[in-house]
């Protein structure tokens, strides 16, 4: 073939590559690495909001570009692993502050800092064998809340009662997809069964986790008393539907055993998450996704240490 049919060939292809490595760094969010489930998590992001489907395209670019700048590693790069942090990051800046010239800078800027965070983290705790996960995200983000003020005053999250909260059919069918959605800070619940979608074409045993997940989720926190307007939101669940993916389809080998034990730290997030936005809010904090960082890695690093068939887990990808 002439070099000027290859190059022509190759270039063609660049902007292809260019768009399957965003839609894999959107789809790395719930830890998959299908363009498929990219696509149709955008369809989700634009479903509840042009802006935070914008913003999500931006943050994923910015944070790629900047990783593919200082040199990341290039299968890891169109894994989309270098994408999902800046993805969230730029969403949390856009729903804090409002679309603006300013906050587009601002998320640009941030998710490039998410590369360099990301790289840091993955070395740190690739000798521990324990995926990165979000940390990167909730780093930046959580340092951006506490420098920035919100465009609205938060109000005190209500304290959970000695009673078991109980939930209209509305509210129970809400706080199913707000559990998935606010994942990506949705609260349309549309959006959300546009999202479990997406999982559904990359795994069935992803899609299946995360449904399992919200639901175990919105039992716990009902047992607990919480809210129910904020169970209804899915600010309790989206935590429990990442560990329940992540624990539950990703890391861990599949069997019986390893359902309950991905199970159980589903629900030890929700106090977990309860207990962060309690202890964020006075700040102007959030907890972002940091319960499901810290229940995966706590319950990640216990694994060696059960005796169960299928405890194994696959390290840092």
């Amino acid at each position: 073939m002439p070099a000027q049919g290859r190059v022509e060939r190759r270039g063609s292809r660049v902007p292809a590559e260019v768009g399957l490595t965003q839609l894999r760094g959107i789809a790395q969010v719930a830890l998959s690495s299908s363009p498929w489930t990219g696509l149709l998590f955008t369809v989700g992001l634009f479903a509840d909001s042009w802006r935070i489907g914008v913003y999500g395209l931006l943050g994923a670019a910015a944070s790629a570009l900047a990783a593919a700048v200082l040199g990341a590693d290039r299968r890891g790069l169109a894994n989309g692993l270098e994408g999902y942090c800046g993805c969230l990051t730029a969403i949390a800046v856009v729903v804090r502050l409002g679309a603006s010239w300013r906050t587009a800078v601002l998320a640009v800027l941030a998710a490039a800092v998410c590369a360099v965070v990301s790289a840091a983290a993955g070395r740190l705790l690739g000798r521990a064998g324990l995926p990165a996960l979000t940390a990167p995200f909730c780093l930046v983000a959580g340092a951006l809340a506490i420098a920035l003020p919100p465009a609205a005053a938060a109000a005190a999250p209500p304290a959970a009662t000695d009673r078991f909260t109980t939930l209209s059919a509305t509210q129970l069918g809400h706080a199913f997809c707000n559990g998935v959605g606010q994942v990506f800070f949705l609260d349309k619940w549309y959006a959300g069964l546009i999202l479990l979608a997406g999982l559904l074409v990359a795994s069935r045993t992803a899609a299946v986790a995360a449904a399992c997940g919200s639901a175990v989720a919105i039992l716990t926190a009902c047992s607990l008393g919480l809210p129910a307007d904020r169970i209804s939101a899915g600010l309790y669940g989206y935590n429990a539907v990442l560990v329940a993916i992540a624990l539950g389809a990703t890391f861990l080998t599949l069997t019986p055993w390893t359902a309950g034990y991905a199970t159980l730290a589903a629900v030890a997030s929700v106090p977990f998450t309860a207990a962060w936005q309690a202890f964020a809010q006075p700040s102007g904090g959030s907890p972002f996704t940091w319960p499901f960082v810290v229940t995966t890695w706590l319950f990640l690093a216990a694994a060696p240490a059960l005796d169960r068939p299928g405890i194994s887990f696959e390290k840092a990808k």
